[in-house]
């Protein structure tokens, strides 16, 4: 399976929806820097913020299964 960021996700979703940045702002009810800084991979974020604007393409983020062993426990 081929992982692809969140920052390019979202960037791909919206040109695949034909919507410009502003457009998924209004739709997401979050502001336009949100958004800019969402697809320019800032590192921290409000999750639900992040997840209004991924509910818009039918996802949302949350806990994924690791390999615990790269952790230490």
């Amino acid at each position: 399976m081929e992982y692809i960021s969140l920052s390019d996700y979202v960037k791909q979703m919206r040109k695949l929806h034909h919507l410009t940045q502003t457009d998924l702002s209004e739709k997401a009810g979050v502001g336009l820097r949100f958004i800019r800084e969402l697809e320019q991979g800032k590192q921290t974020m409000r999750i639900d913020k992040v997840n209004s604007v991924l509910n818009l393409f039918g996802t949302e983020l949350g806990p994924v299964p690791m390999d615990k062993s790269k952790w230490g426990l």
